[in-house]
């Protein structure tokens, strides 16, 4: 979708988070206000990937001035408890061609960020008033909205979280029993909506520091949880400068850590950018399979898969960096035959020139809710990736890291793209080729976007039909892969980048990943 005729545009994950997007942008809001609008509606609308009880990033860049990175994802509880004390168990999603297994209860929950970032991000970027901002979401959780088909499919995805506790039934299921909403049923959370209506008036103080908290507290003390008084209290958004670096002619802003999504990307693109620009062959495909089964490689051996204080994120980085590590690696790819989790983004970008790129996400959702507050629960302390050293062994008191990696894309045409992913692990591999179709292959945003994917992680290529027998061929004989797998078609194990950008003559384009629903606006 492109215009020259308009004031801004807008991507996301979901029609209602769309239209409460374009709506404060056709009252005149900007990026930001249309952020924090599409920010609450996606906790609404997108139970499954985004939640007030989860986190996220955002990465900013007010008008004329330089990007800021705010981090409002999820910090580590500051106390430990005997493991036989924790409500703490393995559920196993279905997503049809494979199975994964999370970690759910109240031990599974991390200190929540998302209502102090939503409060920092519109306290010191936006124009418009709160009530005014959080009123299209309000309206969405008190009168409810039709659920699509990818939203009912979600649910049965993670249908055993969903259905673990009367809590989540009594919103999820027809008249709480195991059968849940489908396609076209109708979603009410009446809590939910109050507890919006109390942060548009309140701030996140409730959340950290009243009646809230407390009973938050009280709740994980009695029911097996983790989080105390100190969690809450001592919670802090961090804001600071993102990640930068060239690629080709080509300028990225991304996130830095403890986000481990941006370095990965830069280390990928550090390796591609020595050959010549990538095409549709299968020699490109090869090198760029190659490259991600090194940036795999490299995460493992840097220890930047394990590192999750500050200081080892610090010196993974570092090694990460090493120039004889990314010489090594260039060998390796040099070497190569000649032949061939819940996650959700918003990308918004003004005329002014502000642009918002901000994940959200709430792992699976634990099925614990806030109190009465209809603020469902993360999960994070029971993702495996977010937890490499096994669970319940996480240092005390950290920011956990995440593959999230909101993104600003400068290409040597003037246009600017705002990009962004959900797909957990996936998030670097979707980010990084929706990065080479536009600088390498001169791809369209839309092309850019709907171009077939392919994952590589621990040794397995993930490709996306599709693909001719003879590239398939040509990416199974690679070295550093052991097996593969050919997804049908698009799929939502690839991510869904939702991305809008803006040219050098002031029009607007914006596209969003049919594999997660995507909805782009122009307005």
């Amino acid at each position: 979708m492109t215009t020259g005729q308009a004031k801004a545009a807008l991507a996301c994950g979901h029609p209602e988070t769309a239209r409460a997007m374009a709506e404060i942008l056709a009252d005149g809001g900007t990026a930001f206000d249309a952020i924090v609008a599409g920010f609450a509606m996606a906790c609404v609308v997108e139970p499954v990937l985004a939640s007030l009880g989860g986190g996220g990033f955002l990465l900013a860049r007010p008008a004329d001035q330089p990007c800021r990175f705010y981090d409002f994802f999820v910090d580590t509880p500051r106390a430990r408890r005997p493991v036989s004390e924790i409500d703490f168990f393995p559920v196993t999603a279905d997503f049809g061609p494979d199975t994964q297994e999370f970690h759910v209860g109240f031990g599974a929950a991390a200190t929540p960020g998302a209502p102090a970032g939503l409060i920092k991000v519109h306290e010191e970027l936006a124009s418009m008033p709160l009530p005014r901002l959080l009123a299209p979401a309000q309206a969405a959780a008190e009168h409810g909205f039709q659920l699509t088909a990818l939203d009912a499919y979600l649910l049965t995805v993670v249908a055993p979280i969903f259905t673990s506790s009367a809590a989540t039934r009594d919103l999820f299921t027809h008249d709480g029993d195991s059968q849940l909403l489908a396609e076209g049923d109708r979603l009410v959370q009446p809590q939910l909506a109050t507890a919006l209506a109390r942060l548009t008036h309140e701030g996140a103080r409730p959340f950290y520091h009243g009646d809230w908290g407390e009973k938050l507290t009280r709740d994980s003390r009695q029911r097996g949880g983790l989080l105390t008084r100190d969690d809450l209290v001592n919670y802090r958004v961090r804001t600071g400068p993102p990640l930068t670096l060239n690629y080709r002619a080509a300028r990225l802003t991304t996130a830095p850590l403890p986000s481990t999504g941006g370095p990965l990307i830069a280390f990928a693109l550090s390796l591609l950018a020595e050959g010549p620009a990538l095409g549709a062959d299968a020699q490109s495909c090869c090198r760029l399979s190659a490259a991600m089964a090194l940036t795999n490689r490299a995460r493992q051996s840097s220890g930047l898969s394990r590192a999750e204080g500050a200081a080892e994120l610090e010196s993974a980085l570092a090694q990460l960096a090493d120039p004889a590590r990314l010489a090594h690696a260039l060998r390796e790819l040099a070497d190569l035959p000649a032949t061939a989790r819940g996650t959700t983004h918003l990308s918004a970008l003004d005329r002014a020139g502000n642009a918002a790129s901000l994940t959200l996400s709430n792992g699976e959702g634990s099925g614990v809710f806030v109190g009465d507050s209809g603020i469902h629960l993360n999960n994070m302390l029971g993702e495996e990736d977010l937890n490499p050293r096994g669970f319940n062994a996480w240092p005390c008191g950290v920011r956990l890291g995440s593959m999230m990696a909101p993104s600003l894309l400068l290409l040597d045409d003037g246009q600017e793209v705002v990009l962004g992913s959900g797909g957990s692990n996936r998030i670097r591999s979707a980010l990084l080729q929706v990065i080479l179709n536009l600088v390498d292959h001169r791809l369209s945003l839309e092309a850019a976007v709907a171009a077939p994917r392919l994952h590589v992680e621990q040794g397995k290529l993930h490709v996306e039909e599709p693909r001719s027998e003879a590239l398939l061929a040509a990416l199974t004989a690679l070295p550093c892969l052991h097996s593969h797998k050919v997804w049908p078609g698009r799929n939502l194990f690839f991510g869904g980048a939702h991305c809008v950008a803006q040219d050098r003559r002031g029009g607007f384009s914006a596209s969003g990943d049919v594999r997660r629903n995507g909805q782009a606006r122009v307005v």
